[in-house]
């Protein structure tokens, strides 16, 4: 039987707890390889020029990576007028969000809820999002996780 020493014990042991933590992540695969580049895209305007612009942010950022053979993650994030980019009944660019949804692996669509409230309290009923898009608690606060996360930020 082989005895450790206090010092491997202990070393061990702090091993165990960052795993058991999630401090401790195994190192991606050599074939995984490249670095995943994040992106959060904000949309506050229900303006459909800037309601553009931030799709061909999108459209032009995944093309670069994916030409130089790296993976990217972009979520765009819709609150105050910029909700009704999503809205079924009132986006001006659902059909292209359809098409980049299909194209594009990784990319997000979410809504704020805090929007949709207001807009259900002034409207009397609750908008309809098209089916791209996901809900989440606050925009703007959606918008600090991505960053703390290590996402980019871009406003067009």
């Amino acid at each position: 039987m082989k005895i450790f020493s206090m010092q491997k014990l202990a070393a061990a042991f702090a091993v165990a707890a960052l795993v058991a933590a999630g401090f401790w992540v195994k190192a991606p695969d050599a074939q995984a390889g490249a670095k995943v580049h994040k992106i959060a895209v904000q949309v506050n305007d229900n303006n459909p020029a800037t309601m553009n612009i931030a799709l061909n942010n999108i459209a032009n950022t995944q093309s670069y990576y994916a030409a130089k053979g790296e993976p990217v993650e972009i979520e765009l994030v819709a609150y105050g007028p910029g909700l009704h980019m999503l809205r079924a009944d009132t986006s001006p660019v659902k059909d292209r969000i359809a098409a980049m949804a299909l194209e594009i692996e990784g990319l997000k669509f979410s809504a704020c809820a805090n929007t949709m409230a207001g807009m259900t309290k002034k409207e009397g009923k609750e908008p309809a999002l098209i089916s791209e898009a996901g809900i989440v608690p606050s925009g703007v606060v959606r918008l600090v996780e991505l960053q703390e996360e290590g996402y980019a930020y871009v406003k067009p």
